[in-house]
């Protein structure tokens, strides 16, 4: 069983071998990208200058480098590199990976366990690495794209370091086309813009890009992005409508929004459109966005949102998505306020707190006598009777003090709420005296 996942046998060199299997880098110091945590002061870096390498947790998108880390950790240990794939892996199977890393000890040497898709692991899996780890039978290296806090258990948390990679920066993909025109021996016949247009479709990918990459090379002539568009496939977006990249980019609409720059959450609103979201639950996050971030600042918005949803239900896709565009622009350039919000949380906690104190007696009904004879309703004054129509009268339980939950702001529409609420004050205060 040792066989299928050590990593002793080797290629026959005489082999075809991909693009990206001949650039795989052979040092860490080849790595491209991730320099913030393999550079002598990253966390690596520190790790490996001091020989106090501990279980790890690679974060981070597709093709930026976490398989080749770990190899190359494990060669940079002295440790022996077994790699197994949790979405193939079995707990027989795991046993024996145990079984023959005790082994492996016991003859004085270590095994660096590069688990790939960790988080596929459900909970009974991921703690059964726990006693291993603990007395170094094996030293963990788990690789994943999702986030760890809701994936992983925090038993395995707690016994390694997580390391969040990034996706590769357009500098750091073109140093990869040199090194691939290096070894290819040739340039890449593509023109300037065009190898833009490669770098663009590879999406921050370094194994997608090298893929790209082999197909051109072996093109006649020289080619412009027109060409590319025709002969090559723009990898599709990064987005898992269940997974982290939801949650990420309805953050970044929504904090867009709140800062009132509309380029920027049309542009996060069409990345979530483009990866596959149901413009449904669009419509819905763009409502409370009016609900939450505008409220009564611009009470139109929320009747926008609405008739932008309502639209959308009469004329489908795509032609109905505009109307719920229009209506992330128009949030975007409203005046914000959450004050609304916020007075109904307060309102919520101290109905929580009073729990079931009763109305003041002077505002409750009296529809028959014995509640009149106990002084229900006795004492109310109509307001359309009193003078400026306000009688000024509590409202609250008698046994609780006044709550102050409403707070308008100076923008919008509630910068004349804002006076009509001071004006009664003034009035209540006067009414008191």
């Amino acid at each position: 069983m040792a066989d299928l996942f050590d990593t002793a046998g080797e290629t026959p060199s005489n082999a075809p071998r991909p693009l990206a299997d001949r650039l795989r880098p052979k040092a860490l110091a080849e790595v491209i990208g991730q320099e913030h945590i393999l550079g002598d002061d990253g966390p690596l870096g520190q790790m490996l200058l001091h020989g106090n390498l501990s279980s790890l947790i690679l974060w981070g998108p597709p093709g930026v480098g976490k398989t080749t880390i770990a190899r190359l950790l494990a060669d940079e240990t002295d440790l022996t590199f077994v790699q197994i794939s949790a979405i193939f892996t079995g707990m027989p199977d795991l046993r024996k990976v145990f079984e023959a890393a005790k082994m492996r000890r016991q003859n004085g040497k270590g095994t660096l366990l590069f688990v790939d898709e960790i988080h596929r692991f459900n909970k009974a899996q991921q703690d059964g690495f726990l006693p291993h780890m603990e007395d170094g039978t094996i030293l963990l290296v788990g690789a994943t794209t999702e986030n760890p806090s809701f994936e992983l258990n925090s038993a395995v948390l707690s016994r390694a370091q997580v390391m969040i990679l990034n996706r590769l920066t357009l500098a750091e993909m073109e140093l990869l086309i040199q090194r691939a025109e290096k070894e290819m021996n040739k340039a890449l016949p593509v023109t300037a813009d065009a190898r833009d247009a490669l770098m663009e479709m590879a999406d921050g990918d370094g194994r997608a890009l090298l893929n790209l990459l082999e197909q051109v090379f072996v093109w006649k002539g020289k080619l412009d992005r027109d060409d590319l568009s025709k002969r090559l496939s723009r990898r599709a977006p990064k987005y898992d409508k269940s997974g982290e990249e939801h949650y990420n980019l309805i953050s970044a609409l929504h904090k867009s929004v709140r800062g009132s720059d509309p380029d920027a959450a049309l542009y996060w609103f069409a990345r979530m459109l483009q990866g596959g979201e149901d413009p449904r639950y669009l419509a819905r996050r763009i409502t409370r966005m009016a609900v939450e971030d505008i409220g009564l600042a611009d009470p139109d918005a929320q009747r926008l949102c609405l008739d932008a949803w309502q639209t959308y239900e009469r004329l489908g896709s795509p032609e109905g998505e505009l109307a719920l565009a229009q209506s992330v622009m128009y949030l975007a350039l409203a005046p914000k306020s959450n004050a609304s919000y916020a007075a109904y949380k307060n309102a919520m906690a101290a109905a929580k707190q009073t729990g079931s104190e009763p109305p003041p007696k002077h505002i409750l009904n009296a529809p028959t006598s014995m509640m009149k004879d106990q002084g229900f309703g006795k004492g109310y004054q109509y307001d359309h009777d009193a003078e400026d129509g306000f009688s000024g009268q509590n409202y609250f339980p008698d046994s609780m003090k006044r709550g102050v939950y409403y707070l308008p702001v100076e923008r919008g529409n509630e910068r004349e709420l804002k006076k009509r609420l001071d004006y009664f004050a003034k009035l209540r205060a006067k009414r008191k005296d």
